[in-house]
């Protein structure tokens, strides 16, 4: 496994816990400082995706519900609703990320942390939002 997906994957527990327990983001970046990654790069790659999701959260969850078809985010399985805001945020304030990549990532990450048929239905919301960055570029 990359260590990128390693960021993704700690970034993702951050969210999973902000989402459910609704402590605030520095209590939630405190529990989870000794498992974030020790190499700085990755460290700040994994905390920058989970405070920019929380900083941009209502953005973000506006976007996904516009793209989510028939789906409304709290029916969502949480594990899955931030999987698709970790990549959300990621095609929206990353650029530098190829779009492929990010799907691939969140996909992959589904297989692990989710259901069998969630990595159907995460690249199913994630494909709709490519457009998002091809709109602003």
């Amino acid at each position: 496994m990359s260590t990128r997906r390693a960021a993704r994957e700690c970034s993702l527990q951050m969210l999973y816990a902000f989402d459910t327990c609704q402590l605030p983001v520095n209590v939630i970046f405190e529990c989870f400082d000794d498992i974030l990654p020790k190499e700085p790069a990755y460290r700040e790659f994994a905390v920058d995706i989970f405070k920019g999701v929380c900083a941009r959260q209502e953005e973000i969850d506006a976007l996904i519900a516009k793209h989510a078809q028939n789906w409304e985010l709290e029916r969502m399985a949480a594990v899955d609703r931030n999987i698709i805001r970790l990549a959300a945020y990621e095609i929206i304030a990353m650029p530098k990320t190829p779009i492929s990549v990010i799907i691939d990532e969140a996909v992959e990450i589904s297989k692990k942390f989710s259901t069998r048929d969630s990595s159907k239905f995460v690249n199913g919301i994630l494909d709709k939002l490519k457009a998002v960055r091809k709109a602003t570029d």
